[in-house]
């Protein structure tokens, strides 16, 4: 029997780690996390009986004390209690599906703790890529990626040890703006960007997906995962989803995986690796998903994309700024005070205003982070 944590387990990615984990017996979940969504919190914790719980909200985390009070489960508080829950000594990986910046200190200690990582917090890798994978080589450990684009890249990339990567094919579905242009986009709504064709996800990504800064920075983390330069990752727009990566070789072999539009197999993946297990997710039919299509990015329309490709080639604290002011580029246009459009905005005056360092510890990322959100939290456009 194997032992597990959940950091984000509230989240759309948690809540379909408990699915997935429904199919495999041998995998107990240590402990979970969240924040604001106590009733669910207490509904996991019930059901799972894990031996922790944290919520980073203190008062949160009193109120889900007092309805755990017959139960064995301790109720843990802060980003205290999220490391605890990242660190548990039995525990062998850590799923961190949490949003934010506020999955980097916790990833980083359960690294080193020496626990493998089912990756699926992208600011992880955004902010800190560097110093985490060189903290996992340190320690001998794994970081299995959770998103479909990067798990279809790392089983693109099995028996090819030794092979030479001529270019990665990152998929993007489109969105749900695909083949808008700015014209198009003026009185955008949140309801209407949180419409994803394909996906059923949390609010904060499928607005990320509808700027393509979502694929901004997922081209930031397959830097970091696969260890290639940035001008070898190439984004593909491809509105069926079908196809959620692949791999080119330098003989111009491209190999890919494929599967419906479901963050389980490669959640599961992540957990059973190298094993693969059967499962009752849906499965592919050809006959009736018998249209594939590719297309460019469109970067004049979706400026979000070609911000990270920049903050990206300047490197250094930069990734940390742009991912900080997006989150509350985010957070202002759902709630009415900017425009879509001006979410790119937001987030290029803000790295305009910042001097990257280039040598730089986890502390210098997180400062980053927080200066990013004052400057843009004040910015008025």
């Amino acid at each position: 029997m194997r032992e597990i944590s959940i950091l984000g387990s509230t989240g759309s990615i948690g809540t379909q780690t408990l699915e997935v984990i429904e199919n495999l017996p041998d995998i107990k979940i240590a402990g979970i996390s969240g924040n604001q969504n106590i009733e669910l919190l207490e509904k996991q914790a019930r059901k799972l009986q894990p031996r922790f719980v944290a919520v980073m909200d203190e008062i949160q985390a009193k109120k889900l004390r007092d309805r755990l009070f017959d139960t064995n489960t301790r109720v843990l508080s802060g980003m205290a209690g999220f490391v605890e829950i990242a660190t548990i000594d039995s525990v062998d990986t850590v799923v961190t599906s949490v949003v934010g910046n506020v999955g980097l200190k916790p990833t980083f200690e359960a690294i080193e703790a020496g626990k493998n990582i089912a990756l699926a917090n992208k600011e992880t890798l955004v902010s800190a890529g560097q110093l985490v994978m060189d903290l996992a080589k340190k320690k001998g450990i794994s970081i299995y990626p959770v998103d479909s684009e990067h798990s279809a890249i790392f089983q693109s990339l099995q028996g090819n040890e030794g092979n030479s990567i001529r270019r990665i094919l990152l998929t993007a579905s489109g969105g749900p703006f695909r083949g808008k242009k700015k014209s198009d986009l003026l009185n955008i709504t949140a309801a209407d960007a949180l419409k994803h064709p394909n996906w059923s996800m949390g609010k904060k990504i499928t607005i990320d997906s509808a700027t393509l800064m979502n694929k901004g920075l997922e081209v930031m983390e397959a830097k970091w995962l696969f260890d290639v330069s940035t001008d070898k990752i190439e984004v593909l727009v491809h509105p069926q989803s079908i196809v959620h990566s692949a791999v080119e070789y330098e003989d111009g072999a491209i190999i890919a995986q494929m599967g419906e539009p479901d963050m389980k197999v490669p959640i599961q993946y992540a957990l059973t690796y190298p094993k693969r297990v059967r499962n009752p997710f849906p499965k592919v039919d050809f006959t009736q998903r018998n249209k594939l299509t590719f297309e460019k990015p469109d970067l004049e329309t979706f400026p979000c994309l070609a911000l990270a490709y920049h903050a990206l080639e300047v490197g250094g604290t930069l990734p940390a700024v742009l991912n900080g002011a997006n989150e509350i580029a985010v957070e202002k246009f759902l709630k009415g005070k900017i425009t879509f459009l001006q979410i790119s905005e937001l987030i290029e005056q803000t790295m305009n205003a910042y001097t990257v360092k280039y040598e730089y510890t986890l502390e210098d990322l997180l400062e980053a982070d927080a200066w990013a959100k004052s400057y843009s939290s004040k910015l008025m456009l």
